[in-house]
Parts: structure tokens; sequence; C-alpha cells
């Protein structure tokens, strides 16, 4: 199977399980569905990990990274979490795209990159795409309130909270690429998310309040709901093993971009699942972001 085929899988695979979430698994917690989205997809993924190195053989580097890259993961899947369990998917999974913009200043700064003409076109379509998204907030030809779909992103909470996300992963992408120097892609995905799972509950047990049931609800939900949590966990799993099977085969770059298609598929799921209105618009929207992060990422 070629790269291409298998990252829009990934895209795919990652839209899905966002839908499901939505659809299935709105009564658990963030911190309850960061369980599922870590720790039951490691637990699925233990056999990647079958033929692992000895652990005791790689460098402090490599554990100076992760040490850095899981709490920021960590913190990033419960916003992504709460997003899209609360909020449109319209109106978050889209604000995904500015990951690149984000690591055109990112990579600057920790690794010097300098952000050429092509890539700030680039920026400037995605900025256009977010624009477009919220252009119900515009009032016609009085150009004053053609500012206000911009301003949005910071009034409309699940909009905030996916731009974070983005940022954060903007931090993490730019980190986990030096980490990655140490072990095979597939086994280092497997690996990293298998450690994030296992770490969740331990920073979970000494918590107190609803977040510190945070294993029991989830135990409860899986006596009452196995097939939906196990479906979420499996589509998370298979969006895992094809994104480092498709790195494998092709630069980061083409792939991150194929990925990124899993914004569109995620319009699509909120229009025809959740009847989440204005499709023709936001899959406008939705294009001109894509665009730009092919834009960003071919420059």
């Amino acid at each position: 199977m070629n790269w291409f085929l298998l990252t829009l899988i990934c895209a795919f695979a990652l839209a899905s399980a966002d839908a499901a979430t939505k659809a299935f698994l709105q009564a658990l917690t963030a911190w309850e569905l960061a369980l599922v989205r870590f720790t039951l997809t490691g637990l699925l993924l233990l056999p990647l990990l079958l033929d692992l190195p000895n652990l005791a053989t790689l460098p402090w580097p490599f554990w100076g990274w992760l040490a850095l890259l899981v709490p920021l993961e960590i913190a990033a899947m419960l916003l992504y979490m709460a997003a899209i369990r609360d909020h449109p998917l319209s109106l978050t999974v889209p604000y995904l795209a500015f990951t690149p913009a984000f690591i055109l200043v990112v990579g600057q700064l920790l690794l010097g990159e300098r952000i050429p003409a092509t890539g700030a076109f680039g920026v400037l379509l995605v900025v256009m795409g977010a624009w477009l998204l919220n252009a119900s907030h515009a009032r016609g030809w009085d150009w004053r309130s053609w500012g206000a779909p911009l301003a949005a992103i910071f009034w409309e909470p699940g909009s905030r909270m996916m731009l974070a996300v983005a940022l954060i992963f903007a931090f993490t992408a730019v980190m986990g690429k030096a980490a990655m120097a140490y072990l095979p892609p597939a086994q280092f995905g497997a690996f990293y998310f298998l450690l994030i799972g296992l770490v969740l509950p331990l920073v979970l047990l000494p918590m107190a309040g609803r977040e510190g049931s945070a294993l029991r609800g989830l135990l409860r939900h899986l006596r009452r709901r196995p097939r939906a949590i196990l479906i979420v966990a499996g589509l998370n799993a298979l969006m895992v093993l094809t994104h480092f099977m498709a790195l494998q085969r092709v630069e980061v770059a083409y792939m991150i971009a194929v990925k990124r298609t899993s914004l569109l598929f995620g319009i699509l799921y909120g229009a025809l699942l959740f009847n989440e209105p204005g499709l023709r618009r936001r899959l406008l929207a939705g294009a001109l972001m894509l665009t730009g992060v092919l834009v960003i990422v071919l420059a």
C-alpha cells in the first residue's frame, strides 16, 4: 500500500474517531476521553513493541525530549477532547490547520528556520479560511465588521480551545522530530502513545473530585458501552499505525499535507451526522485553510 493511500486512511480514521467521540461518548469527561485516546489506544498498539530495543541503551536526550513532550501532549489532548465533545466539529477541527502556520514561527525560534514568501502566503490563506469559517459575524458591506469573524476565534469557545491545541501541536511537532531520531518511526509512535497512556493514570490517581474518578468512570462506561469506546480507541490506533507507516515511505511534509484532509472529513461529518448548518461556506473555508497548509508545507 503506497504512502498516499495510507495517509488518506490516517486522515479518515482521525476524523472518524472525532465524530465517533462526539456521537457516542458525550457523557465522558475530558479526562476519561484522554484515557480512551491514549491509554486504550496504547494498549491496542502493544504488538508494535514486540521487538523494541533495550530502553537502557537509549541516550539521555531521548528521555529529555519525552519529559517535555508528554505533559504538552496530555494538555493538548484534554483541550482537544473537550472541544470536539462540547462544540461543533466545523468550528473546532478546522483550526488544526493553524499548526503549520505556528510551526513556521516555532521552527524559526527553535531551529533557526527562515519563513519564505510562499510560506507567508500559505499563512494568509489559513487566516482567510478562518475568517470565512466565522463569516456569519460580518455584516455585508460594512467594512468595519469584516474583522469580526477573525476576532470571533477569541469568543467562540470551541475555536479558541482548538487554536490552543494547534499551538501546542506546533511545539510537540518540532520537539518530536528530535526525539524520533532515536527509534524507528512506527515504534516511536507506539511507544510514545503507550507511555502517555501509562502516565495519565498516574497523574489521575492522586487527584480528587471528578478528575480523580476518571479511571473509575471510564471502567463504568466501558462496562456500559464497550463497543462505542473500543470503536473510538480502534480508530485512533488505526490513525497512529497508518501515520507512521506512511511516514516511513515518504517525506514528512507530504504526509502531513495529505493528512490535513481530516479537516474536510470533519466538516462533512459535522453536517451529515450532526446537522451543523452552513456546509457550503464551511467547506469553502476548510478548502482555503487546507490550501494554505499545502502551500506552507511545499514552501
